[in-house]
């Protein structure tokens, strides 16, 4: 039999939950398990008061639980269990070193990154509570089951690894250098804890603390992890929402009231006010009559304000006045709520933003009026551990601002994410729990992206605008079918859509002549490539033809991209010749009126996409579009894409075409999907971790190797105007930089500042 291990003395003697600032070892009440327990406690009820029955109806919620109290209670004994993991002797090990470092006046100290613990701590909270199940079922109107498994994934790590799947609730690490886990349950910090339990939550008086054992082997710990898991898997079943909206909750207040040491007015009334914080009838007002400029409404935009249906399809073509006809829809049904604008890139949001409410309602609509910065104190422990996110406490920042924020203006992922466990849009979602939304160009979604949106179709009660170009007719009964209750579609201005807006001609190859012709003229170039490579190749053809074009792509740095997207929008606003040479991303980011096309063969929605940037402000007649073949099949496209284009092309070639000629083709295919209908957040029941909302891509986001001396000591918020979409196909072996992001080797890719990144042979 193992000598019976003896617990390390404390120093100081608490029990910690958060470490101190680095060289201060004089640790407050927010920074101790009860003081913290308590920070969080508070923070989810002032959640679920500020947010009130809303919470019921935004998720449905009403028919299964209607009792509000079962929601309180239950998330309110999530909070209080989430942490109780940290009472172990390798924790408390772990937050003395974290930040402190090497401090005699301290211990014990741990370092995580040579002796990992166990088990992770949110883990350790799933087995304690199970050890005190006896005394914790009887917390009235709780459900105990979802409250700890709410708890055991705060941190997204339950039940799932680098986005898949792995079942385990308890993986034991290797390499700890113990061999067994002493609890401290009967000191007296957690003493306090379960005196704060009886007096907050109204647990009964005598918990079994001397029934207890406080050390566990590691046999020890799988053998009740098994169990735990056994009760999750045949025993426990969940209702999906409930069980999703509790852990939502749970992650926001653990994200807030980990600020609340830092925070000069009270966290409770910080939440209070800023969750108020709804549009009103003169906000939206104010958008509509600044983009109106004098003009009036279009007969399309009155009828998507005068919707009486809560989720509502607009059908709508590029230039047709669509985004204004949603500021329109939202002054009806987003009134007393937030509104998220959701678009599919970041260029088409940031288009959104500046040409919507940026400089001329920001004020009201935008910037948090919050007078606290809110810097966050954290454990250390994620990142120590070497398997948290290290951009964390900057994603915590961002999403306060949302919660302030009357609108958010915001890519898909920001919304759509939480069904996949995505950490910005669960700590979003206080704002997104009372919130309508907007979801812009549907028609581009992937089949993983369009199964997240019907299932947050059907599980989301909101006001729900959805807007595109054009709606397959199996996406609309999809819509419906998972919407469940009558859907109204708008059709776009019928006058505006069936101008003759295009003359299509299929060449074999480019036609420069035509473009310097049009160049002479004073026209406006738009030439969109399939490749990066292309786009290259074509931009330095055309300067070698005495042309002085542009070039945007996505493999410039992120800084360098948003100055080369400012600089295309500007130049097409100026009375003067303009040859713009890009790739996809011209397809959704780009507000511009070109005056020729010139394009590769794609799919037939790039395409359409690519046409929209076309005479987007109608001259009177046609403009002409020139499509000459891609060669290379197979990527980004695929050879029956790259067909389908062809056919489109040819369907309508040297004819004059209308937006909705181009339209009704594409909805007359006979394209079938297979939308993704697994999602973590609502499927997961127990499991809480990040998975991938998108179809997986072919680039991952790097840093260049050359800019490591300039990037080496900047926060992690400052690295993004440094980070390069690269192909993902050949990154083996490549470093990681401090802050997470993958090293691409300077004799792999080069960099210029008028090229963008380029491989290196």
């Amino acid at each position: 039999m193992p000598p019976r291990f003896t617990p390390p003395k404390l120093e100081p003697d608490i029990l910690l939950a958060k470490s101190s600032l680095p060289g201060n070892p004089d640790w407050g009440e927010d920074h101790d398990l009860v003081g913290h327990t308590a920070a969080v406690v508070k923070s989810i009820t002032t959640l679920v008061h500020s947010l009130g029955s809303n919470l019921l109806q935004q998720f449905g919620l009403g028919d299964r639980h209607s009792s509000f109290a079962t929601l309180e209670a239950t998330a309110r004994l999530a909070a209080y269990l989430h942490d109780w993991g940290k009472a172990n002797h390798q924790f408390q090990g772990v937050v003395r070193y974290s930040l402190i470092g090497s401090n005699p006046s301290v211990s014990p100290q741990r370092n995580p990154l040579e002796r990992p613990q166990l088990i992770r701590h949110e883990v350790g909270s799933v087995l304690l509570a199970w050890e005190f199940r006896e005394w914790l079922v009887q917390c009235p109107n709780a459900d105990f089951m979802t409250a700890i498994a709410a708890a055991g994934g705060h941190h997204l790590k339950l039940g799932g690894k680098d986005g898949k799947d792995t079942g385990k609730l308890v993986e034991v690490r290797e390499g700890s250098g113990d061999t067994c886990l002493h609890w401290y349950v009967k000191h007296p910090y957690f003493c306090k804890l379960i005196h704060y339990g009886v007096r907050t939550l109204g647990l009964p008086q005598d918990p079994p603390l001397s029934q207890f054992s406080q050390q566990w082997e590691i046999k020890t710990i799988k053998d009740k992890g098994e169990k735990v898991l056994d009760a999750f898997i045949d025993e426990w079943e969940p209702d999906a929402a409930f069980v999703a909206v509790v852990k939502a909750l749970l992650v926001a207040a653990d994200a807030i009231a980990s600020a609340s040491g830092q925070m000069a007015i009270s966290l409770q009334q910080w939440i209070e006010d800023v969750l108020k914080q709804t549009l009103t009838e003169a906000d939206l007002q104010t958008v509509i009559n600044t983009r109106l400029c004098g003009h009036s409404l279009r007969p399309f935009q009155t009828d998507l304000a005068n919707t009486p249906q809560r989720v509502t399809l607009a059908r709508a073509g590029c230039g047709s006045g669509k985004t204004l006809g949603a500021y329109c829809w939202a002054q009806k049904h987003a009134i007393g709520r937030k509104l998220f604008f959701c678009y599919p890139t970041t260029g088409t949001s940031t288009e959104g933003f500046l040409g919507y409410v940026h400089n001329k309602v920001e004020s009201e609509l935008l910037h948090s009026r919050s007078a606290v910065d809110l810097e966050l104190a954290c454990t250390g422990e994620e990142v120590n551990n070497g398997d948290g996110s290290v951009n964390e406490t900057a994603q915590k920042l961002e999403a306060f601002k949302a919660w302030d924020a009357k609108v958010n203006i915001c890519t898909v992922d920001t919304v759509l994410g939480l069904l996949q466990c995505h950490r910005r849009p669960l700590y979003c979602f206080p704002a997104i729990a009372n919130a309508a939304f907007v979801f812009d160009e549907v028609h581009c979604y992937d089949e993983a992206l369009f199964g997240a949106l019907l299932r947050f179709l059907k599980v989301v009660k909101a006001p729900i605008l959805l807007m595109s170009a054009s709606f397959l007719p199996t996406q609309v009964e999809a819509i419906k079918e998972a919407v469940g209750e009558p859907v109204e579609v708008v059709q776009g201005p019928q006058e505006l859509e069936d101008l003759p807006r295009y003359r299509f001609h299929q060449l074999t190859e480019p036609d420069w002549e035509w473009v310097q012709q049009e160049l002479a003229k004073g026209g406006k170039v738009l030439w969109v490539c399939n490749q990066v490579d292309t786009a290259i190749a074509v931009y330095q053809q055309a300067k070698a033809r005495g042309l002085r074009p542009l070039l945007y792509h996505s493999r410039f740095r992120y800084g360098d991209r948003v100055d080369r997207h400012r600089a295309v929008v500007d130049a097409f606003k100026q009375d003067q010749p303009i040859l713009a040479i890009t790739t996809q991303v011209a397809e959704m980011s780009l507000d511009l009126s070109a005056t020729l096309l010139v394009s590769q063969i794609a799919d037939p929605a790039g395409l359409i996409q690519r046409l929209g940037r076309l005479n987007r402000q109608y001259c009177g007649h046609p403009r002409d579009a020139l499509f000459y073949p891609d060669e290379k099949t197979g990527f980004p496209y695929s050879q029956d894409q790259l067909k389908a284009g062809e056919a489109l092309i040819q369907k309508f070639a040297a004819q004059e075409v209308s937006q909705r000629q181009l339209a009704a083709w594409l909805e007359n295919l006979n394209i079938q999907h297979t939308p993704k209908d697994h999602f973590v957040w609502l499927d997961g029941k127990w499991k809480t971790y990040p998975a991938p909302l998108r179809k997986a891509g072919y680039t991952v986001t790097a840093l260049l190797e050359q800019d490591q001396p300039t990037v080496a000591q900047l926060k992690w918020s400052e690295l993004a105007r440094y980070t390069v979409p690269l192909p993902a196909n050949n990154i083996q072996g490549w470093q990681r930089h401090r802050r997470g992001y993958l090293i691409a080797p300077q004799e792999q890719w080069g960099y210029d500042s008028e090229l963008g990144a380029f491989a290196l042979k």
